[in-house]
């Protein structure tokens, strides 16, 4: 059997244990106590010992909050919450057309499921944190008085909408696309204000001091260009032979290769474009699994379906360099789950199965738990 090691699926297994009290005090060393305030909410991330990293788009800024969700799940088993948009609304206090859920984490350890939801729509409003337990039920997750520290971007797009017509678009707002945490580095993807401002982090974790972000480049097959002002829409960790990697989904849709190890304040880095996956499409979540001894991503999109991608060649692949026209594919091979419909966000529950957030019939959203295909 080919190996490849899985830093993700590692990071995730050894944040299934229970961290000791010495460590515990070392991850929340520098936190303060008191209530983070937030403009938004979402994309989330788990680190250890149930550190729960909220990014805030609009503040350019993520929060790192001690949950104390650190109990462990007790087996493993199916999860369905039928009608969750319905049930979020009942608990906010609002109608269903007034909930919004921008996020969604798994936490590996207690295998809770966290929400980043919009209470109202625009820019009025109020992001709220929500918890799913293992059997379905939802409660409001406090953050008054909490353990936190920020992590604020000191190169963060100008607030403020920019362009013209259709082209109109507030960069602020995808100053964090995706965060993802990997041994003692918070890994982030947005905009900087730079003039190749798609940007990659690696922040240290405890936060202390955050330098600007590292600048990237693709070169993307479906436009037939290289690109430096798209954004990751979102990425996971993976090593490739001994080396970790990010892999990196933007929209249209290639999948690219940056070493992590690069990921250098102020530094400029061309990424090796992996895959086409197909253009007129948003890629949304992915994740890492382990199926039959063999490796897999596993990619929700807006208009592709989920796929199923096989990292079997990730090693020897060549990199796409040429136009890839008329929304052909190239690089590592896939397969569209057609069992799988209306996925909005996607993540691992554990080691068999993964949680989504799935459009039903008449706007119904469902939260439920599938075997990993």
């Amino acid at each position: 059997m080919k190996t490849i090691a899985r830093s993700l699926l590692v990071t995730l297994l050894a944040l299934s244990i229970t961290s000791s009290r010495s460590l515990a005090e070392n991850w929340t060393a520098g936190m303060k106590q008191g209530t983070p305030s937030f403009q938004s909410m979402g994309p989330l991330a788990f680190g250890p010992d149930g550190i729960l990293f909220v990014a805030d788009s609009k503040n350019a800024a993520i929060m790192a909050i001690a949950t104390a969700d650190t109990t462990s799940a007790a087996g493993s088993k199916p999860l369905k919450v039928e009608g969750i948009n319905q049930k979020l609304a009942g608990l906010l206090g609002t109608a269903t057309d007034q909930i919004l859920i921008d996020a969604m984490a798994v936490n590996p350890i207690s295998r809770n499921v966290y929400l980043a939801v919009s209470r109202g729509r625009g820019p009025t409003a109020t992001p709220v944190l929500v918890r799913v337990n293992p059997e379905g039920k939802l409660e409001m997750v406090s953050l008054e008085n909490v353990k936190y520290a920020e992590a604020r971007l000191p190169d963060a797009p100008v607030d403020g909408v920019q362009g013209e017509g259709n082209r109109k678009s507030n960069p602020r707002l995808e100053s964090i696309t995706d965060i993802g945490f990997l041994e003692n580095r918070l890994l982030v993807a947005g905009l900087s204000n730079e003039e190749f401002s798609s940007t990659l982090r690696a922040i240290p974790f405890p936060f202390k001091n955050v330098a600007n972000g590292t600048s990237v480049e693709i070169y993307h097959g479906a436009h037939g260009r290289f690109e430096t002002r798209a954004p990751v829409r979102t990425f996971v960790p993976f090593n490739v032979g001994h080396e970790p990697q990010l892999l990196a989904a933007y929209t249209c849709t290639p999948l690219v290769q940056f070493p992590i190890k690069d990921l250098k304040p102020g530094a400029k880095l061309k990424g090796k474009t992996v895959a086409e996956l197909g253009n007129m499409n948003r890629p949304i979540d992915m994740i890492v699994y382990n199926k039959g001894g063999k490796d897999y991503l596993l990619l929700a999109n807006s208009s592709r379906g989920v796929m199923k991608i096989s990292t079997d060649e990730i090693e020897s692949v060549e990199s796409i360099s040429a136009p890839v026209r008329n929304g052909g594919k190239k690089g590592l091979p896939y397969e569209t789950i057609e069992s799988w419909k209306g996925i909005d966000h996607l993540d691992r529950l554990d080691a068999e199965q993964a949680v989504v957030l799935r459009r039903g019939q008449a706007g119904s959203i469902d939260l439920e738990s599938r075997p990993l295909p």
